[in-house]
């Protein structure tokens, strides 16, 4: 239990990219959006070699013991999905898109983690299913005000990509990729494609 806190305390933590950037805006630091673009893939390169050394050259950190889970000791693990799926997002979306997304998998996702059981269902309990849809919602609305039906479809996104697990064989679809890529693409399509 005190390593899952601490799991859900380091996915709140990539939060602080998105205060980072919103912070250097409001005080004019000169970070723009395409140098928080530059920052995003620095990390996530690194994250990927962190992981390579991991699983090909058997590099064995302690906080990896703490911070992964069993089944990640193999295989590509969720703070690497997390960081690559941030990336994406801020590549191919502009902020008002891109930053509820990023607080969607850090801050609503493990949420969502706190009010679910720790087993892998096909579809989460209707519970946690509103409690994400919620907190993904208060999250968009300050960025897509303008936007209520990008609210509501990020909202939907950020809640199937956590509430549905995707499973092929023994290989899970992690939602720490997919959260921000469903929000995401979900509010861009209903910013172009749906009326307000």
């Amino acid at each position: 239990m005190a390593d899952e806190l601490k799991r859900r305390l380091v996915h709140a933590s990539g939060s602080g990219l998105v205060a980072l950037y919103l912070l250097a805006q409001h005080l004019e630091l000169g970070l723009s959006w395409n140098r928080f673009r530059v920052l995003l893939v620095v990390l996530a390169v690194g994250t990927i070699g962190l992981e390579y050394l991991r699983l090909r050259v058997g590099l064995e950190w302690w906080i990896y013991e703490k911070l992964t889970r069993d089944y990640e000791q193999d295989q590509f693990a969720g703070y690497g999905w997390y960081m690559v799926s941030m990336t994406i997002v801020v590549l191919a979306f502009e902020p008002a898109i891109a930053l509820p997304a990023m607080l969607m998998l850090a801050l609503a996702d493990p949420l969502s983690g706190a009010f679910s059981a720790d087993s892998l269902r096909a579809v989460k309990r209707p519970t946690v299913l509103v409690v994400m849809f919620l907190a993904c919602a208060a999250l968009a609305a300050p960025f897509l005000y303008e936007y209520p039906q990008a609210v509501v479809a990020a909202a939907l996104g950020g809640t199937i990509a956590d509430g549905v697990t995707v499973k092929r064989g023994d290989f899970v679809l992690d939602d720490n990729l997919t959260i921000p890529i469903y929000a995401s693409v979900a509010a861009w399509m209903a910013i172009e494609f749906v009326p307000v």
